[in-house]
């Protein structure tokens, strides 16, 4: 983009149909200026003369990337984010379009002004990476090892779903503010990633980014990694130790869990918070500290005041602005440009995944109780499962209730009592040869555990409990293993 002009300027190709009056007239109320290509020397010649930010194109819903167009992402590349715009169905365009490298994905009949700034956002914020990625590469090594105590920068910006698409916004407007924020959401739903997004947003973002899990330490040495140590102050300290605070001077200090923190440790910090100066223990002298504290919690913080484990004063100290990150299964928008995002970051160098219907429709269907944290976690099995380029439902291994349960499940109480299985399961027995790939080796090895689960109690529920899964899914597992046995059994027909 010019320098000299803060309009989002945008290069758009599009092979099928021109960019109509109306549609541009939409855009530029929007806020985006749009340079219309139609070859590979003209991009060639804007990226030369830097005059965009971003590169919008138009994948076709039965052919994907035409070869004229494959030829403009790759020259793309690294040097400018690429928007894709997909048709709305099916969904395994937008995954695809990701898995290639697109940092956005944007259906083609969607105008809005909120999902093209949402777009051109996440645009600017692959455009610093890269930037950051580039000036890695001549930062002196000296330089280099003294950031090496720094937290690694995660970057899974993906906000897809118009839940997500509105939060980010308000992160954007928070950031501008000096304030405290406090964000809240479940375990792995991304609070960190909303916390970067409001360092790197704000006018800190050219300085540090600190963090803590204040869950994580005992709180002897959460205490010396907040607020430091003099040379001598206790046994040990060999040399004087500059904390938290200091360290994130100019920037942004980010304490995950901020309800594990002690109750005295609270109040030390709340004096922080409201005299901006610290002592160090051992030292009489104070170090002023400007610091903007971002606190994150997945505890309801005012349950915890009323029960006297976190002090209120504290509490309106750090909330001065709230945000809530909802979880995975109230945002379904995200969960497969997740998925694509994730699929990109695990695969090896120069190998792509597609995902099919199938497999996307469990992706929907799971209530994803651990959040983006349990989608990695599915998506890296994938990759190991998957011997090819396809991932697919035998490559997706849930933690809990397996998706295609659904509905069905919920409608059987678990307390009433459970009938015998009919037929019986056959006897537990050594398998007779070697499994000939892990997929195979898990699924005996899960069979086996399940059989002498059942054999060694006296109800289906004692045998979930001993195994450590839901009634529920033993019931599905039980299930496919009959039918498995009933398949293996049956006469085969010429």
């Amino acid at each position: 983009m010019n320098s000299t002009n803060s309009v989002p300027t945008i290069l758009w190709l599009d092979p099928q149909s021109p960019l109509g009056t109306a549609e541009q007239a939409q855009l530029a109320a929007a806020g985006v200026q749009i340079i219309v290509i139609h070859t590979l020397d003209e991009l060639e010649e804007a990226l030369r003369r830097h005059q965009a930010m971003a590169l919008a194109l138009r994948q076709d819903t039965a052919y994907g990337l035409m070869p004229s167009v494959q030829a403009l992402f790759k020259a793309a590349g690294d040097q400018l984010p690429v928007i894709c715009r997909v048709e709305r169905e099916p969904l395994s365009l937008a995954v695809d379009a990701m898995c290639q490298g697109a940092a956005y994905a944007l259906a083609v009949d969607d105008w809005t002004a909120a999902s093209w700034h949402a777009a051109v956002e996440v645009c600017q914020a692959a455009t610093r990476e890269q930037a950051l990625r580039v000036l890695s590469t001549v930062v002196p090594t000296y330089r280099r090892r003294a950031r090496r105590a720094e937290p690694a920068v995660q970057r899974s910006l993906v906000y897809v779903d118009p839940i997500s698409r509105h939060l980010l916004a308000l992160a954007q407007r928070v950031a501008q503010a000096n304030v405290t924020a406090l964000i809240e959401g479940p375990t792995g739903a991304g609070k960190e990633i909303l916390a970067r997004v409001l360092h790197e947003a704000s006018p800190r973002s050219q300085g540090p980014f600190v963090g803590l899990n204040c869950a994580a330490l005992p709180e002897q040495l959460i205490d010396d990694m907040l607020f430091g140590h003099e040379k001598g102050a206790f046994t040990g300290a060999q040399k004087d130790f500059r904390g938290l605070f200091e360290q994130a001077q100019g920037g942004t200090l980010f304490l995950d869990e901020i309800g594990e923190m002690p109750l005295h440790l609270q109040a030390k910090l709340l004096r922080v918070l409201q005299e901006r100066q610290l002592t160090r223990l051992g030292s009489e002298s104070t170090v002023l500290v400007d610091v903007r504290v971002i606190a994150a919690t997945n505890k309801e913080l005012r349950a915890a005041v009323a029960a006297r484990e976190f002090r209120e004063d504290l509490y309106f100290r750090i909330s001065t602005f709230k945000l809530k990150v909802p979880p995975l299964s109230q945002r379904p928008g995200d969960i497969l440009p997740l998925a694509a995002a994730l699929l990109a970051r695990h695969a090896a160098p120069g190998k792509s995944y597609s995902v099919t219907a199938q497999a996307q429709t469990q992706l929907l269907a799971y209530p994803w109780p651990g959040n983006v944290r349990e989608l990695e976690n599915v998506i890296q099995r994938a990759v190991v499962m998957c011997g090819g380029d396809c991932i697919d439902t035998p490559h997706l291994m849930f933690d809990d209730i397996h998706p295609e349960e659904g509905a069905a499940a919920s409608l059987e109480p678990e307390s009433l009592p459970q009938p015998p299985l009919s037929p019986p399961l056959p006897p537990m027995q050594a398998p007779e040869t070697v499994p000939a790939n892990l997929q195979a080796a898990v699924k005996s090895n899960e069979h086996q555990l399940i059989l002498a689960a059942i054999q060694t109690t006296g109800s289906r529920i004692e045998a979930a409990r001993k195994l450590g899964i839901s009634p529920r899914t033993l019931r599905y597992k039980l299930a496919k293993l009959k039918d498995n046995a009933v398949a293996r059994e049956a006469p085969a027909y010429s």
